[in-house]
């Protein structure tokens, strides 16, 4: 569902990066959610995109120069600064990441990230050499600290350089969704509840360049994290490798194998709820080999020798510190609600949601794992509620309403 914007003012700071073209399609996106949209562009940026262009789609007058005499006369870099609910700055270069952190104001969009009461949203998008820099590292963490929230960067090819890594800004669909959850004026049930969430897939190593893994996106497990932030839950996601950003308002801990999951999940007890979205490989190679295994004709395949990873639901579900409510997921192919029930009992959770991911269900493994849609069915002591099939962020919307509905009565 459309996030509703109207009456929202969004500052859009454009930085100076070959991304700042997908900041034209974001102020279209913010615009058909209601909200009101006005620009600054660094002189940067102005060699990618042109002001003109901003402001068509913006239907304002866009704002490039500390300097200007008209704008400036009744201190516009401090109106600019006050005068809107948050300020998105996108693309977010390592420059004006660097500027921000360090307090300079040299040109307006920095001036104006200075003098600013309003919270700031960054999509930050650069070359991942530039990402990973210590630099920068030092700078991120310098504007998190300061409040500072951010919505990506995102793996993916980039398109000045060819190179591949972590770097390409986020999509304008992914920062639109990043603002409404900032904007969000709702009630917020799981004000004050602590929830941890695991998504994604974990990787068990068989040797440096080979793993066990499933088709797990992460894209279900995100989404309920994101839904419950939105609710107000203080929520921690402990994410498996996953090709998707990470929820905006959420603190994540990425992690890969199962074994650094369950060490996650347990360091960050107590909690009020629990929700085990992960598919966490049942089993791992005993021994990882040093080197990769080479394929030798003669000798025929190696044989791997499997040993049982930890169970992350069953040991929170009969943890000494177990939280008030412990939910988790089931992905079966056959004998779906006898699989769940069994899982209920043995693993000690409040109820169970089971997927029906066999290649006759309707969805599939390959729709359900990796696609945007769901079908589930909540099972519990209570008995088997089936939910139509909805999209992902549906399913997540409905079952943090669910998980609100279930911790009302319990004193924060």
């Amino acid at each position: 569902m459309t996030q509703n914007l109207s009456g929202k003012r969004i500052l859009l700071i454009i930085g100076g990066g070959i991304a700042a073209y997908k900041s034209l399609d974001l102020i279209r996106r913010l615009r058909e959610r209601g909200a009101a949209v006005r620009c600054v562009m660094t002189q940067a940026a102005q060699h990618f995109v042109t002001p003109l262009a901003a402001g068509a789609l913006s239907a304002d007058h866009v704002f490039t120069d500390l300097f200007d005499r008209q704008d400036e006369q009744d201190v516009g870099h401090i109106r600019l600064a006050r005068a809107c609910d948050l300020i998105v700055v996108a693309p977010a270069t390592a420059d004006l990441m660097a500027k921000a952190a360090n307090g300079l104001a040299n040109d307006l969009a920095s001036a104006v990230l200075l003098a600013t009461d309003r919270p700031v949203l960054m999509a930050p998008a650069m070359n991942p050499a530039m990402w990973s820099h210590p630099a920068t590292v030092r700078n991120r963490a310098t504007l998190s600290a300061d409040g500072v929230h951010l919505v990506g960067p995102n793996r993916g090819e980039m398109a000045e350089s060819g190179e591949a890594g972590e770097g390409r800004m986020a999509e304008p669909l992914e920062i639109a969704a990043a603002v409404a959850a900032l904007l969000d004026t709702g009630p917020k049930p799981l004000a004050g509840r602590k929830i941890i969430v695991t998504s994604g897939p974990t990787q068990e190593p068989i040797d440096p360049v080979r793993y066990i893994a499933n088709r797990s996106s992460g894209k279900q497990g995100h989404a309920i994290a994101a839904a419950l932030a939105r609710l107000g839950a203080d929520v921690r996601l402990v994410s498996g490798p996953v090709a998707i950003p990470d929820p905006a308002g959420v603190a994540v801990t990425h992690v890969e194998t199962a074994r650094q999951m369950r060490d996650a999940v347990e360091a960050l007890l107590p909690a009020d709820a629990a929700i085990f979205v992960a598919a966490v490989a049942d089993w791992r190679a005993d021994t990882e080999a040093g080197e990769k295994i080479k394929k030798a004709a003669a000798d025929g395949p190696p044989t791997l020798r499997m040993v049982e990873n930890p169970d992350i639901l069953a040991g929170i579900g009969h943890h000494k510190r177990r939280p008030w409510l412990v939910v988790g997921f089931a992905a079966e192919t056959q004998n779906l609600l006898a699989n769940a029930a069994a899982k209920l009992k043995k693993k000690g959770a409040d109820f169970i949601v089971a997927n029906d991911v066999s290649l006759d269900s309707g969805v599939g493994a390959r729709g359900v794992m990796g696609g945007d849609r769901n079908r589930v069915r909540i099972v519990s002591k209570a008995g088997v509620d089936e939910w139509p099939e909805m999209s992902k962020d549906e399913v997540a919307a409905r079952l943090a309403a669910l998980v609100a509905e279930r911790l009302k009565t319990i004193a924060v």
